[in-house]
């Protein structure tokens, strides 16, 4: 009935208007592994976006598709272990994607940074098309998942509008940090530079990236 993201925040998801997909996976990996999930997932809704619309996404590390300097598509995913034996049960990513909203459609708050690909075109875009493009750009990349090949970390750090981007790594109960975005490691954590020259890899686990470019 509503779209939602990380920490208990809402994603608009006002009807008629967008494209809302939760897509129930049961891969034999390790937890480790699923760490690069949302990242190849990206990967994937920017080839079905491109293949059905002609737009070429940027992605905002880890997980935020940007279009035009907007905000188009939230990605989310969240995985059940078994109790007794710690085991992966399954995983969902739930993708967001913003595609006949106007301007209006969204609140205030966000207006300065959320779009649609409607917006970008400059016309309007039929859903079911896309739709049918996502799943099968979703279906083509759990099968290189499984296989363990595949292009995606080079395509994730082609479109990764983060890398050579002043940001701030966020943590819970302490101040931001100011950092520079330096590359993507073949996990996808970022690869950030302090000040004061000492670098860290951080996770989308463990920390939020806000943009000091405009778009956050």
């Amino acid at each position: 009935t509503g779209g939602r993201g990380r920490r208990g925040r809402e994603f608009e998801s006002p009807a008629g208007k967008g494209l809302y997909c939760s897509v129930l996976l049961r891969p034999e990996c390790t937890l480790d592994e699923l760490m690069w999930l949302t990242a190849w997932t990206a990967v994937a809704v920017c080839r079905a976006i491109r293949d059905c619309c002609g737009a070429e996404c940027g992605i905002k590390w880890t997980n935020d598709l940007v279009l035009g300097g907007r905000k188009i598509c939230g990605i989310l995913t969240e995985m059940a272990i078994e109790g007794e034996s710690g085991a992966l049960q399954y995983v969902i990513p739930g993708i967001g994607l913003n595609v006949n909203e106007t301007l209006e459609d969204f609140p205030e708050e966000v207006r300065p940074v959320a779009g649609s690909l409607a917006m970008a075109a400059g016309r309007k875009l039929e859903r079911g098309r896309l739709a049918a493009e996502m799943i099968n750009s979703l279906d083509r990349m759990y099968a290189a998942w499984q296989a363990g090949g595949g292009d995606y970390l080079e395509r994730y750090r082609a479109a990764c509008l983060t890398i050579g981007r002043e940001v701030q790594v966020i943590r819970p109960g302490t101040p931001p940090q100011n950092a520079f975005a330096e590359g993507v490691d073949d996990a996808f954590g970022l690869i950030v530079r302090y000040p004061d020259g000492r670098r860290e890899t951080v996770t989308a686990g463990e920390v939020s990236i806000r943009g000091l470019w405009g778009y956050t």
